[in-house]
């Protein structure tokens, strides 16, 4: 047994340093990417914001809306070639979806079925809790050589390591983070996990040493958080949280005290495996949970929300461009985020 003594951040310990700028306003800032992938050599360009696959935001009308403000959206595992039909009509929006898949035979069956009949669709996200068994970085090399001009996403992992070693073994793009997010219960279950924005931090400079990318996955509970992640070096950041309980999602609605509620639950909840697996296995333990969450209507108006709070802190710092944030950030350790005197927001 060891302890590590180094302080270890969330997004909650820091605050951006404000410095001279200058902007002369928000519209002059520029959230636009573009990036080539080191094993792929696909080059993308967009908005690096990727609604996560998760049940409620990984979804087809989701990732129609998120297309429109040149976002992208990690569909769910549980897509099959006919759910994309509609989909797939608009060729230019095969940039900004990626196809998901597990490491089970079963789930890369359909990953395989849907690239046959879609062979545009340029990202793979080969997504699990934990990403640290030798089998994965396995099974991501044999994907790799299966689909050698697919853009591979794969996760999740919080430490330099193992980016490294995902990266090395065929993924463009490592998605960070074990336990952050809203209805994740990981930690709880486990007592696993890794403060997100140091896990993003480290695992940036990891990846950046090899020419590969990054996701900050989890742990975003407002737009400053995206900014931050993006401060830390990320990429990307993928939203779950953040974009669930909008009508685009679907899901079930229930009305409590007159009010309408949408549920949402993470992605190893026993809601989950029921749904998708028939319920959990004997030896396993649900990590998620599921939660009402108010419907707060069109996804737009959030889309908006969440891009309007980047700018924002981009003009704060003094970076014109999302690019440019990274280097302009100066973090500050807090003890205290904001006032909540009337109540947390």
């Amino acid at each position: 047994m060891r302890i590590e003594e180094e302080i270890k951040l969330d997004y909650s310990d820091v605050l951006f340093r404000p410095k001279r700028s200058t902007l002369k306003s928000r519209k002059q800032v520029d959230l636009t990417r573009k990036y080539q992938f080191r094993h792929s050599n696909f080059v993308w360009e967009g908005v690096p914001i990727i609604a996560s696959n998760m049940d409620g935001v990984g979804e087809i009308e989701v990732a129609k809306k998120l297309y429109e403000h040149k976002l992208m959206t990690a569909l769910t595992k549980q897509h099959v070639i006919k759910d994309l039909k509609e989909l797939v009509k608009n060729k230019s929006i095969y940039n900004f979806i990626s196809l998901s898949c597990g490491t089970s035979n079963e789930s890369y069956k359909r990953l395989n079925q849907i690239i046959n009949k879609y062979p545009s669709i340029k990202f793979i996200c080969i997504d699990v809790a934990n990403g640290y068994s030798e089998n994965f970085s396995s099974f991501v090399s044999d994907v790799r050589k299966k689909h050698p001009k697919k853009t591979i996403i794969a996760g999740n992992v919080v430490t330099a390591d193992m980016t490294q070693e995902l990266v090395l073994s065929g993924a463009d793009i490592v998605k960070v983070g074990i336990g952050p997010g809203s209805v994740c219960t990981t930690r709880i279950q486990t007592g696993v996990g890794y403060p997100q924005l140091s896990a993003v931090i480290e695992c940036a400079d990891a990846a950046h040493g090899l020419g590969a990318h990054i996701i900050a996955d989890g742990g975003c509970t407002c737009p400053g958080d995206v900014a931050k992640a993006f401060g830390g070096g990320a990429d990307f950041v993928m939203l779950g949280g953040l974009l669930a309980g909008h009508k685009e999602g679907g899901g079930n609605i229930v009305n409590d005290n007159g009010k309408d509620y949408i549920e949402f639950y993470g992605s190893s909840s026993e809601e989950a495996n029921k749904k998708h697996y028939g319920g959990l296995a004997d030896y396993r333990s649900s990590e998620g949970k599921k939660v009402k969450i108010l419907l707060r209507g069109a996804l737009d108006e959030t889309i908006r929300d969440i891009l309007g709070g980047i700018r924002s802190s981009c003009t704060y710092v003094g970076a014109s461009t999302l690019k440019q944030l990274s280097k302009c950030t100066t973090f500050i350790r807090v003890n205290n985020q904001y006032n909540d005197t009337f109540g947390k927001i």
